[in-house]
Parts: structure tokens; sequence; C-alpha cells
């Protein structure tokens, strides 16, 4: 419901503004402008769309080997230990604990199709264990948080439609969307485990979180040093293509090792991803279309202009703002933060610095009002307790990382 208004309210103001400007500024050429950028939008929607298609099925071929060779389980035996110690609730032989490590697992490797059902096979499980069958639980809550906190090693569809537009490193935000998605999973866990009362001192739970803070923080501090937007731009697109060939190369090896069928592995994925790619055009040119015309009309530029004066007068730089749109729209719908995003390109460009900032905003965190409304929807919880502002604050912890690691990384840009 809450997208269907946001839609609505797109063109609505947009006509607004356009009356406001055609009677009391004599602006007649103002709904041309709307018109064209609405039927020009309408076209790029679909164009990127259809553009997706091949990086799509090739994506989700290499994930399909991933998920059919054991990659996925390989990585829920690695992280359970840590995540029996986040859900006490839950005993350590239930099904809800194997359905949360897929879930997770598939999640980190943008195995969207495989994470949803997952998802919602263990937020059932954990319903099994929920004695207030219309309350959400504290399990279900932490397991929902760590969710819209959206930690994503492969932002597929990201990065591919950086190459569709033409970006010449489409990877370089990898190493900084990690980050980001980290830092914003971090914080939803530690608040959450505080509500919850649940002891992060733990030896175990200390190992796992602090060994892939110093993981990140080194690799951000490392960044830092280098201080020379050059060798920071090298090393990302360095470090960044050789881990992405190394997990393609780690899923084709342990697949082989299980003599797992590699080729039709790929064949299967890559047609969901045929299927994926073709299943996004109405939403993205349906979010594409309201954003454009909103743009048009002039609305856009007075929002960003009162975040451009407010910031401005502290003293702040103020590239960021033009950014801000993707951020607004990420907690409320994927769709809109990706139309979002691909607005700011076309204004900006790609590769600018408006361009980075937005690709990792759209990587920093999930969509968390639509995570609540699906998963609670589905075993019928009416009241969510505090998973929504827990979820919020993870949502804007990864919001103003995405923004300070713009800046550490792509800082030098236009």
């Amino acid at each position: 419901m809450a997208l269907n208004y946001i839609w609505v309210g797109f063109f609505l103001i947009a006509f607004i503004v356009g009356l406001v400007k055609l009677i009391f500024l004599g602006d007649i050429t103002i709904f041309e402008t709307m018109m064209k950028a609405l039927f020009d939008r309408a076209k790029l929607g679909f164009e990127l769309s259809l553009g997706l298609t091949g990086i799509l099925a090739l994506w989700m071929g290499i994930m399909k080997i991933g998920e059919r060779g054991g990659m996925v389980r390989i990585l829920a035996k690695m992280v359970s230990p840590l995540f029996t110690r986040l859900f006490p609730e839950v005993p350590k032989d239930h099904p809800a604990i194997g359905s949360m490590m897929m879930n997770f697992s598939a999640n980190m490797l943008g195995l969207d199709n495989a994470a949803t059902p997952l998802g919602l096979k263990a937020m059932k499980d954990l319903q099994e264990l929920n004695p207030e069958k219309e309350t959400a639980s504290n399990a279900q809550i932490m397991f929902l948080v760590l969710n819209t906190s959206g930690l994503t090693l492969i932002p597929v569809s990201i990065l591919a439609l950086r190459a569709m537009k033409g970006s010449a490193n489409p990877t370089d935000v990898f190493l900084p969307i990690l980050i980001a998605t980290f830092i914003s999973s971090m914080v939803g866990l530690i608040i959450t485990a505080i509500v919850q009362k649940i002891n992060l001192f733990n030896r175990v739970v200390m190992a796992y979180l602090l060994g892939a803070t110093i993981i990140v923080g080194g690799i951000a501090y490392y960044v830092y040093w280098l201080k020379d937007p050059e060798k920071i731009s090298a090393f990302t697109n360095v470090l960044s293509n050789l881990l992405l060939f190394t997990i393609i190369i780690a899923f084709i090896s342990v697949a082989l090792f299980k003599k797992i069928n590699i080729y039709d592995a790929f064949i299967d994925g890559a047609k969901d991803g045929f299927v994926v790619a073709v299943s996004i055009i109405p939403y993205l040119v349906a979010m594409l279309a309201a954003i454009g015309v909103f743009t048009a009309s002039g609305a856009m530029d007075y929002v960003l202009d009162f975040f451009r004066f407010l910031f401005g007068h502290l003293g702040v730089d103020t590239r960021f703002v033009d950014g801000l749109p993707t951020a607004f729209m990420k907690p409320l719908t994927g769709g809109g933060a990706r139309a979002a995003m691909v607005e700011s390109w076309v204004e900006h460009g790609v590769d600018s610095f408006v361009g980075h900032l937005t690709s990792i905003l759209q990587g920093s965190t999930e969509t968390t009002f639509y995570v609540l409304a699906v998963y609670f929807g589905s075993v019928k919880i009416k009241n969510i307790r505090n998973a929504a502002w827990l979820g919020l604050i993870a949502d804007i912890s990864g919001i103003i990382a995405a923004i300070f690691i713009t800046y550490l990384f792509f800082g030098g840009l236009k």
C-alpha cells in the first residue's frame, strides 16, 4: 500500500508543480518536458531490463553451480556456531537453524530466487517455536533485522546494471558495497542483541565479529592510507575482480569435487536469469517513469535544494545530496531505489561521484518494509513489536556508511 501512495504521489506532485510553473512562472514547455521524460524513462526501463538478460543469465548460472555444488551448505556450516548463539531460543538441532543458515548464505551469494523461499521456510520453522502466534518472537525479530540489513557478498544486479550503462569499471563498487553492508549488518546485529539482552561477549561470537571487523576495517584503513585516488581505484579494481573470480573458481571447484554436472547447472541458472530480467521490466518501467516525471517537473530539485542548503550552511560537502533519492527509497521499495539509482546515472553519469554513491547506497541495505510485510505476513504475525525501528536503524547506519565510504573511495571524482 505504501508503494501505491509513493507512486501516485510522484505523479500528483509533479502535476501540481507543473501547473504552478505554467500559471505563475509562464513556463509553457514544462508539460512537454514532463511528457518527454515520461516516455524516455519508460523506454530506458525496457532497454535496461532487456540488456540485463545476458549478464543476469551469466551470474545466475554461476550461482546455480554454487548452489548445487554445496557451496551454500558449506557457508552455512561455517557460520553455524555464531548463529546458534544469536538465537538462544532456538534449539541447536531444530530445523529453523538450518533454514536460517541457508537463507543467510543464499543472500550473501545474491541467490534472490533461492533466498526468499528459504527465508519463508525459516520464518515458518521459527513460528513453530513461537508461544504467541500473532506476536513476533525475539528469534524472528533478529532474523528479520539481519535480513533487512542486507549483507550481500556479490551484488549481481548492481554490477550488471553498471555494465549495461557503460561503466568503465562496473565492479569498482564491489568492495565499497561489501564494507557498507557489513557495517549495516553489524549495527543491526548489535542493537538487536542489546535490546534482546544477548551476550555478544561470548568467545565464539567475539571471534566471528572481531575477525570480520578486522578484515573489513583493515581494508578500509589501507584505502585511507593510500590517499591517492588513482592508487585507490587500482587497488579496488584488482581486489574486487580477484575476489569475484576466486568465488567463481571456488564454486566450480566444489561442484567438480561433488561430481555435479556443472554445465547443466549453469544452463538451469541462466534460464532463471532470463526470467528474472524479463520479470523486472514492469517494475523498472513503472518506477523510472514516475521518478522521471517527478524530476522533470523540478520537484526533485526543490527537495534536494533544501538539503543542499541545510548541509551547505553546516559547512559539509554537498555532493552526496544528489544521491539521497536512492537512500529515501531504499527502505520502502527495492524497485524504486533501483530506479532512483539509474535516474542519477542518467543525470550525472554512472562513473561519477553520485553514480558511485547511488550504487553503494543500493547495495548497502535491503528493503526493510517489504521484508517485514512478506516474512511476517507469511506466518500471520500482527504484532511486529520493535522489528521495524530496529530494521530502520540498520538501514540508516548503512546509508551513512555508504556516504562516508563513497568519499573515501571516490571522493576525487566529480
